[in-house]
Order: C-alpha cells, then sequence, then structure tokens
C-alpha cells in the first residue's frame, strides 16, 4: 500500500490564531438582471399617475352628466330638466299625457284629436324623421317640434332654415300677433335656435337676432275630416324647450304659453327618441360609432392625444453618442467575430462587411509597407508602395504564372485597386472570395 501524503504544514496568523480553512474565500456581490419593485414603480409611476387622474375625471364626468340629463324633457320625471309639471297641468285642463319611445309609436298615435311633441329631434334618422314627416303631413293634429337643429328642420319643415341664437336674452317679448303668445307674454324661449322661412303663411314669435325663437306653420286640411269642428293641422317649431321645463314652468308666462301651445288638442302624445329605438335599426342607414359621439367629445379626445404625444416626447429617451461599456463577463475575440457574423449574414450586408475586411487589410499592408496609419485608407499612398513591394506599375495586372505564387493570388492580387479599394460584393459566395483574395495578397506582400 502506498503511503497517504504528507499532511500540509500548519500555518497561523501574525497573531498565533489559526486560518479558518472552512470559510469560503469572499467574492464579488451577486447581482440581479431583474428591476426591483421600487425601480418598477418610479418607471412606472408617472404613467399610472396619469391613468388614474383621467379615469377619476372620466367618472366624475360621466356622473354629472348622467345626473343632470336624468329624465330630460320627460314628462314623468320631476327633477328640474323635467316636464311632470306640465303634464300635471294639462291633466287639470283635461289633456291626457302618453310618453312614447319609438317611432311607430309616435306615427301611430298621430291623429287629428292629437298633439304630437317630439323632444330631440336630432337624434332620428333619416328613416325615422321620413316616417314623420309622412305621418305629421297626413294625421290633422298638431306637431311641437322642440329644439329642432338645421338637420331636423330641413327633413321635418322644409323651406324653414335655422341657426343658433347669439344674444343672451332668454326672456324675448312676442313681438307677433299669435294669440297663445300675446297673452303669454314674455316666456323662455330663447338662447336656442332662431328659425327663418319665406312661406308668407308662417308666423314667427319671441324674436331673437331678429329671427323669431317660436314658429308656426300652418299645414293643409286632410281630405274627409270636418273643417269646422277639428282645429286646422299645423306644425310648431320651439328655439328652446326651456319654458317647458319644471325649473322655469312658473316664471314668466312659461306655463301659459305651454299649455296653449299643447292643448289644444284632447291627447298629448310626448315622443322620446332614443339611441335604441328598434325603429332606427330598421331604417336604410345606421349610424356609425363616430355618429353617437358628441361633438364636444371628438374636440376633447384630439387634446387628450396632443397632450399624449407631448408627454411621450417629453419622457422619451434622447439619443445620444455611442459609449463604450464593459462587459460583465469575458468574451472570446472567436465568439464575438461570429456573433457579428451572423448579424451582418442575417441583415444581408455585405457591403458593411466588405468594407469591414477591407479596411483591416488595408491596416495590416500599410504596417507590412511601412506606409503611415492616417494614409493607410488612402490608395494614392497604399497603392504605390504595394506596387513597389510587389514590382508591379499601380493598377496594372502583374504577371501571370507560377512564378507569382497560387493561381488564387494571380488571379486576385493582380488589380489590387479593386481588391482593396473595390465595390461590394454581391452574393455570398462573392465575400468569401474576397475574404480568400486578401489573405492571398496579404501572403505574398509577407513572402515579398
Amino acid at each position: 500500500m502506498s503511503a497517504p501524503p504528507p499532511a500540509a504544514p500548519a500555518t497561523r496568523t501574525h497573531d498565533g490564531a489559526p486560518p479558518a480553512t472552512d470559510a469560503p474565500a469572499p467574492g464579488p456581490a451577486a447581482t440581479s438582471a431583474s428591476p426591483t419593485p421600487t425601480a418598477l414603480w418610479r418607471r412606472f409611476r408617472g404613467p399610472l399617475l396619469a391613468a388614474a387622474v383621467l379615469l377619476a375625471a372620466g367618472l366624475v364626468l360621466a356622473a354629472l352628466t348622467s345626473g343632470g340629463d336624468h329624465g330630460r324633457l320627460d314628462p314623468r320625471s320631476p327633477d328640474p330638466q323635467g316636464t311632470r309639471a306640465l303634464a300635471e297641468l294639462l291633466a287639470d285642463h283635461g289633456v291626457t299625457t302618453r310618453t312614447v319611445a319609438t317611432t311607430d309609436e309616435a306615427v301611430a298615435a298621430a291623429a287629428p284629436g292629437t298633439t304630437l311633441v317630439v323632444a330631440n329631434p336630432g337624434l332620428l334618422t333619416g328613416g325615422q324623421q321620413a316616417a314623420l314627416k309622412t305621418a305629421m303631413d297626413l294625421s290633422g293634429g298638431r306637431t311641437v317640434l322642440l329644439a329642432p337643429g338645421p338637420a331636423a328642420v330641413a327633413a321635418l319643415t322644409p323651406g324653414v332654415r335655422a341657426a343658433p341664437a347669439t344674444t343672451t336674452d332668454t326672456d324675448p317679448a312676442p313681438d307677433c300677433p299669435l294669440p297663445a303668445a300675446v297673452s303669454a307674454g314674455r316666456a323662455r324661449t330663447g338662447g336656442g335656435w332662431t328659425y327663418r322661412t319665406p312661406l308668407p303663411t308662417a308666423t314667427g314669435c319671441y324674436p331673437q337676432d331678429g329671427r323669431p325663437t317660436l314658429l308656426t306653420l300652418p299645414g293643409r286640411a286632410v281630405p274627409g275630416t270636418p273643417t269646422d269642428h277639428t282645429p286646422h293641422p299645423d306644425t310648431v317649431l320651439l328655439g328652446s324647450p326651456a319654458a317647458l321645463l319644471n325649473e322655469h314652468l312658473d316664471e314668466q308666462g312659461n306655463a301659459s304659453l305651454a299649455l296653449q301651445l299643447l292643448g289644444t288638442r284632447p291627447h298629448v302624445t310626448w315622443y322620446l327618441p332614443t339611441l335604441a329605438d328598434p325603429s332606427a335599426a330598421a331604417a336604410d342607414e345606421r349610424r356609425g360609432f363616430g355618429d353617437l359621439i358628441p361633438a364636444g367629445w371628438s374636440w376633447a379626445l384630439l387634446q387628450l392625444f396632443v397632450a399624449a404625444a407631448l408627454a411621450a416626447a417629453w419622457r422619451a429617451h434622447r439619443l445620444g453618442p455611442l459609449v463604450t461599456e464593459r462587459l460583465p463577463v469575458a468574451v472570446r475575440a472567436s465568439e464575438a467575430t461570429e456573433g457579428r457574423a451572423r448579424l451582418y449574414r442575417k441583415t444581408n450586408a455585405r457591403d458593411r462587411a466588405a468594407a469591414v475586411l477591407r479596411a483591416a487589410s488595408r491596416e495590416r499592408l500599410a504596417a507590412l509597407l511601412g506606409v503611415p496609419p492616417a494614409a493607410a485608407h488612402d490608395p494614392a499612398s497604399l497603392l504605390p508602395a504595394l506596387a513597389t513591394r510587389l514590382n508591379r506599375t499601380p493598377g496594372a495586372p502583374g504577371p501571370a504564372g507560377p512564378a507569382q505564387g497560387s493561381p488564387a493570388a494571380d488571379d486576385l492580387t493582380a488589380h489590387p485597386p479593386t481588391l482593396l479599394f473595390g465595390p461590394p460584393p454581391t452574393t455570398d459566395a462573392a465575400l468569401v472570395a474576397l475574404t480568400d483574395h486578401l489573405d492571398a495578397l496579404e501572403r505574398e506582400v509577407r513572402s515579398s
């Protein structure tokens, strides 16, 4: 049996204590490339806070909007924007009020003894407006359009034009011979739309900006209807529905005017158009998503996009000059060269690869020929020195044959200007051939 190896001599520190052999040698602290929660919070806290603020603002705006428009112009709503007080006032005078939500119901309810009130005519599609216009012409009753805009006016009352009011007087004087307006006096009809028509039979009241805010258009009598006992059909355009609302009904002559406009027939059909009306889906044309967005929201979205673009430009990283950085690990030169070659091949960058190969070859040749490094890439300095070493005229082919070396070297080193400063190769095979030719030229210079 072989003897066991001798034990290593014991060593002691300068204070006589034996060294701790079991403790591991101290090494570099372990690092992690994964970002910490604190770093992630610092990076994304700005966008997260901005998103939270926008979400909160949207919720508050939606709540305020939904609260302000709840039950607007609805005869069943006691809210300030509702018209329940008017419905009860009409009921005290023997007039019944019925609320409908579809065009089909409104068309079916149109009759000589009915006043059809259309709230928000601008929500109607072209097909709905056409059906309603036919019912208005044949019903023999009264139709009251509340704040119709230019599009609704053009479809429902041809010959009438609408324009927004610009003055601040919301309670104009009647200034017309219409008995209902004369007995009511001032009323809250301004602040909305004004109307203009060349029809001589139309009566305009409560002018604002020189144009009436209340316009009555008499219609034709329905054939076969006893006109001596039935009121003539007509259409009333009211530029602002504020006089009918609960919060304003007891002001000025609003109640008197509303009662005389809507109480001339024993029945009132109150049409509240909605976007969920199946009559709209049955029409030939359908509204797109953009048609459902109010105009104010379009401008708000545009401003949000501009603000987001400015914030992105402000927070974007500025691209500065490239800087060198020490790698955390040592990479062998062969691996770096192979990786760079793969990148060149992936992007078909033969021109860049050829330029790198030629530049490196020119620098090595300049060192062998005694050309200064600053002139290594100057054909006027490198080529004459190369021709002198190879005993050739610059730019001229050298003698062919075995005396010049291998056939490849004779073939490719015969034109050093093209080889060192020529056009880039167009194929991978040409790039490989260029590499062989440069190596052959360097070998020939070393051996000369």
